[in-house]
């Protein structure tokens, strides 16, 4: 017997009857063909999140985002109007790249007036536009006006910095994320300025990792050492059923329990999480800005459910935002370098800390929390060496997984069509991405 109420075809899968209920390939995790694929009709056709609004704090900040899988290189700057703009980092002149510090290839920060090439100290304003030309009389016809940085599509959603590398995107960044602009919004993500970020490089296809955040049916077996040996054994006894599962394709959700923050019972969590008011759910006082949850944004929590932890969302193709039950949230992102590898990054976001014993709870939940993902990566690399054997070649999914079935459902739909479809065989008419 289920815990949770499931929808009325009984299963969430078979909610979504397209999506089918048989084995599934795992060829594109590996297939270098498809990968390309992937990269040429998702990744540069798709609005990509880079960052944050907090991290161009004032005037003249910048940062650049490598792109390696696109062979590009951007630089995101906030202009004299205070617009967030983002640029191909490569001057006009012999194609330097622009903003650089000691080795060319690694990402960068920082503020300026102008941006400088370091070979011939062309200059451009940070609208792009370019400025001065060392000894401008020595070249023929220059028509400056046409020599600004090449730009890219960058807009602003809650904060988050987001890139579409198609010249001429074929929707807004708006029309993107579909319900989940408006669903999303109104979260308090400007007042958890306090950040913590890890970057890992991960021998397993981006999909992968994605694979294993959509689903928390591995969580009670592959970290039972989170919690104290007793209650480990108890969560992987019961298992895992998702509160609720949604699509918003080729975006998707899932709701999850997870209320122990502050435990029930104080002997179901290690002594360290007693004595310091903190563990993989975060810390256990919920900041004020979060008003006890009584005003989240519309799909956070969608069962209303009183043991509602978590909601992670995908915004697809590779960027998720985990909202807690205890008052903050965190962001993955997972940018492909090859068909078998990708770059894992994820940040923690609080509300500032005012005292010590808050600053070492966020600490403590960042530390808990890398251990927690990289028990993932670890398992997942594995995951990689083994199905590439091609041994077996289809795997069974069952109904706590329905977003990995989902997001390699989308993946090959957008990579048939050569840019995201106008609709997906299954999702209902009225609710069509």
């Amino acid at each position: 017997m289920p815990h949770f109420p499931k929808p009325a075809e009984g299963s969430w899968t078979q909610h979504y009857p397209g999506l089918g209920t048989g084995p599934i390939s795992y060829l594109d995790s590996f297939d270098p063909d498809i990968w390309q694929q992937e990269i040429d009709s998702i990744f540069t056709k798709e609005w990509l999140c880079v960052g944050r609004v907090e991290q161009l704090s004032r005037v003249g900040s910048y940062f650049t985002k490598e792109f390696e899988w696109a062979n590009r290189s951007l630089v995101i700057v906030k202009d004299q109007g205070e617009t967030i703009r983002a640029f191909h980092n490569i001057c006009r002149h012999r194609g330097n790249k622009l903003v650089w510090h000691d080795y060319p290839g690694e990402e960068t920060s920082g503020y300026c007036r102008q941006f400088s090439c370091k070979y011939h100290a062309w200059r451009y304003a940070l609208d792009g536009s370019l400025v001065f030309v060392q000894q401008e009389e020595e070249f023929f016809d220059l028509d400056k006006e046409n020599l600004g940085l090449v730009s890219v599509a960058c807009d602003v959603w809650e904060g988050f910095i987001f890139v579409n590398l198609d010249p001429q995107p074929s929707q807004t960044l708006t029309e993107a994320l579909g319900e989940l602009a408006t669903g999303l919004a109104g979260y308090p993500y400007g007042e958890m300025t306090q950040r913590y970020s890890v970057t890992s490089k991960i021998n397993s296809n981006w999909k992968l990792f994605i694979d294993a955040f959509v689903e928390f049916y591995h969580a009670p077996v592959l970290h039972q050492q989170q919690s104290t040996s007793e209650e480990g054994q108890k969560l992987a006894a019961v298992g895992f059923e998702g509160l609720h599962y949604e699509l918003f394709s080729p975006h998707s959700m899932v709701s999850s329990w997870g209320g122990m923050s502050p435990p029930a019972d104080p002997r179901m969590v290690k002594p360290m999480e007693n004595f310091l008011r903190s563990g993989l759910f975060g810390p256990w006082d919920k900041p004020a800005v979060v008003n006890n949850n009584e005003n989240l944004p519309p799909l956070v929590n969608p069962s209303g459910h009183r043991a509602w932890g978590i909601d992670s969302f995908l915004l697809w193709p590779n960027f998720m935002i985990l909202i807690w039950e205890t008052g903050w949230y965190l962001t993955y992102s997972y940018w492909p370098d090859s068909p078998s590898s990708h770059t894992f990054e994820s940040s923690l976001y609080f509300v500032p800390p005012e005292t010590s014993s808050q600053r070492v709870a966020q600490e403590y939940a960042f530390s808990v929390f890398k251990e927690f993902a990289l028990q993932d990566a670890n398992t997942l690399e594995a995951t990689q060496s083994m199905i590439e054997t091609g041994v077996v070649d289809t795997f069974v999914l069952n109904d706590q997984e329905v977003l990995c079935r989902h997001h390699h459902a989308a993946a090959r739909e957008q990579v048939a069509a050569g840019r995201r479809p106008d609709s997906y065989p299954w999702m209902p008419a009225e609710v069509s991405a």
